[in-house]
C-alpha cells in the first residue's frame, strides 16, 4: 500500500518506520525545514521512505490507500482543508499502529491524569510479570509513540496506548478491549470551540465497542455519560463512595470489587484490599484516583490483587506530576507544572496533604478561573501569580478571602517570593494551571527550570 504521513514528529517519524518494515511505500511531508526535521528526513530516505519538507503534494496524498496525520496538525490547517474538500479521510498514528497489535490493547484517555495511568498500569503488569508495550500520546521521552509498539519483537502480551482527543478525533478501527477514562474537564480550547467538542472527540473511545468491551470509567456524571448506551462492561473507581463501584477506598486503604462471572460490571464480587494510602509513594487524593483506575485496569487484565498490591508499593511520581524536587527546613518543593489547566490545578490543590504556597501563572489559555477560585484558600495559605497570565489571576484571586496574594514577573521571582512565605511543614507547589509558551518551550522545561531554582533556594 501507499501510505501518506503528514507531520515528521516522533508519531510521523514511527509511523513511516512501521509502513516500511510492512512492506508498504511511505511518503512523509512536513512544513518544517529545521535541522532536527531535516535530520529525521534524511534517515527516513536512507530507510527508503520518500520525504518531502517545505510543502504537501495534495496530489499525492489524496491518491494514498492511507493518510495518516500527527496530532500537532489542527484540524482547520488549509492542508487538511483541502484534504476534506475533495473527500479524502485521514486517521491518526495510534489508529493506524493498532492495525497491526498482536495482542490485546488498554486505551487510556481523560483529560488530566492519563499518563500517571496508563505508566502505572504497565508498571503494575511488569511488576506481575506480565510482557507488556507502552506508549502513544505520553510525551516528554517518557515512552514511544504507538507505532513503535507494533515493531516489538517478540510482540507482549499487553499493549498499553494514552491516547489524547485530537488522536481519537481520527479514528476508523481503534478498539480497545479495556478502555479507561480517568475524568473530564474543560481543556483545549484554544483548539475546540466549545467544551462538548471537546468530549464530544473523547467519546470516540467508544466507537468499535462490542460486548466484550470493558470500560474502567471515573465515578464522574460526564464520563458515565460519555459512554451512552454503547456495548460492554462497565466498571467504577471513585475516592468518595464505596457502594455502586469497584475500586474505591475503604478505611482509607484501596480496595477492588470485581465480579467478572456477573458479566455486567457488577459490584457484588468479594472486596480485595491492596495499600494504604500512607503507603502509596504517590502524592495527592488525585494520584489515588488514579492508582485505583491502573489497579482496576489490571485487574480486569487477569493480575491478582496480591501482585496488584506489591506493584503499587513500588510506583514513583513521573516527572512534572507532583514530583518532589527538595526539601529543606521542612519545606517540601513540589513540580506540578504538568498541570496545564484549571482542572488539573484545583485536583492538585484539594489533594493536597499539607498547607501550600501555590504558584500559579504562565501562558494564559484564557479558561475560566471559577472552578479555581471555587476551591481556595482550602489548604493554600499563600499563592504567587506570575508569567503573563499573572495579572487576570491575581485580579480574580483577590476576590478570595483569607488568601494572601502576591504577584511575580516570572517564574524565577516567584520561586524566590514562596520561599520567603513557606513555613515548615508547608509545600511549595507549581501546578500553575496555564501552558508555559510566555517563558519556555513546554511544560517540561518550566518543570526542570522550577526544580533547578528550588535547590537553588533550599541551598
Amino acid at each position: 500500500m501507499t501510505v501518506a504521513i503528514l507531520g515528521l514528529g516522533s508519531s510521523g517519524d514511527a509511523a513511516a518506520r512501521l509502513a516500511l518494515v510492512q512492506g508498504d511505500h511511505p511518503y512523509v511531508s512536513d512544513l518544517r525545514t529545521d535541522a532536527a526535521t531535516a535530520a529525521r528526513a534524511a534517515h527516513l530516505e536512507e530507510l527508503g521512505a520518500d520525504v518531502e519538507l517545505g510543502a504537501h503534494d495534495l496530489d499525492r496524498i489524496a491518491a494514498a490507500d492511507v493518510v495518516v496525520v500527527s496530532p500537532g496538525i489542527p484540524p482547520h490547517a488549509p492542508v487538511l482543508l483541502e484534504l476534506r474538500r475533495r473527500g479524502c479521510r485521514w486517521v491518526s498514528e495510534p489508529d493506524y499502529a493498532a492495525r497491526f497489535y498482536r495482542a490485546p490493547l488498554i486505551g487510556v484517555t481523560g483529560t488530566n491524569g492519563k499518563t500517571t495511568t496508563t505508566l502505572l498500569i504497565a508498571h503494575l503488569l511488569r511488576e506481575a510479570g506480565v510482557p507488556v508495550g507502552v506508549g502513544g500520546n505520553v510525551g516528554g521521552g517518557l515512552a514511544p509513540a504507538a507505532s513503535d509498539l507494533a515493531l516489538l519483537e517478540p510482540a507482549p502480551a499487553w499493549f498499553v496506548v494514552e491516547v489524547s482527543s485530537f488522536q481519537l478525533a481520527d479514528t476508523a478501527t481503534f478498539a480497545p478491549d479495556i478502555g479507561v477514562v480517568t475524568n473530564l474537564a474543560p481543556d483545549h480550547l484554544d483548539r475546540y470551540a466549545s467544551v462538548a467538542e471537546y468530549w464530544a472527540d473523547k467519546a470516540h473511545l467508544f466507537d468499535r465497542a462490542d460486548a466484550d468491551s470493558r470500560w474502567v470509567l471515573a465515578d464522574q456524571p460526564e464520563v458515565v455519560a460519555l459512554s451512552g448506551d454503547r456495548p460492554g462492561r462497565r466498571y467504577l473507581f471513585s475516592t468518595t463512595r464505596t457502594e455502586g463501584v469497584h475500586a474505591f477506598l475503604r478505611d482509607g486503604v484501596l480496595t477492588l470489587r470485581v465480579d467478572e462471572g456477573a458479566g455486567d460490571g457488577s459490584d457484588d464480587g468479594a472486596e480485595e484490599s491492596l495499600v494504604a494510602i500512607e503507603a502509596l509513594p504517590l502524592l495527592g487524593l488525585h494520584n489515588v484516583a488514579n492508582a485505583l483506575a491502573a489497579a482496576l485496569a489490571v485487574r480486569l487484565a487477569g493480575v491478582p490483587a496480591a501482585s496488584i498490591a506489591a506493584g503499587l508499593m513500588t510506583a514513583s511520581a513521573l516527572p512534572h506530576r507532583m514530583e518532589p524536587v527538595g526539601e529543606r527546613d521542612g519545606v517540601v518543593w513540589v513540580n506540578d507544572s504538568k498541570a496545564t489547566n484549571v482542572a488539573a490545578t484545583v485536583s492538585a490543590v484539594v489533594s493536597a496533604g499539607a498547607p501550600l504556597v501555590l504558584l500559579l501563572g504562565g501562558f494564559d489559555k484564557g479558561e475560566s478561573l471559577d472552578p479555581l477560585v471555587a476551591s481556595l484558600p482550602g489548604p493554600v495559605r499563600a499563592a504567587v501569580c506570575f508569567g503573563a497570565a499573572g495579572p487576570r489571576f491575581a485580579a480574580r484571586l483577590r476576590e478570595v478571602e483569607g488568601l494572601a496574594l502576591h504577584e511575580a514577573a516570572d517564574l524565577a521571582g516567584a520561586v524566590a517570593l514562596a520561599r520567603t512565605l513557606a513555613q515548615a511543614g508547608d509545600w511549595i507547589l507549581l501546578s500553575p494551571a496555564s501552558s508555559s509558551f510566555d517563558e519556555f518551550d513546554n511544560y517540561e522545561a518550566r518543570g526542570r527550570r522550577f526544580a533547578a531554582l528550588a535547590v537553588e533556594e533550599a541551598a
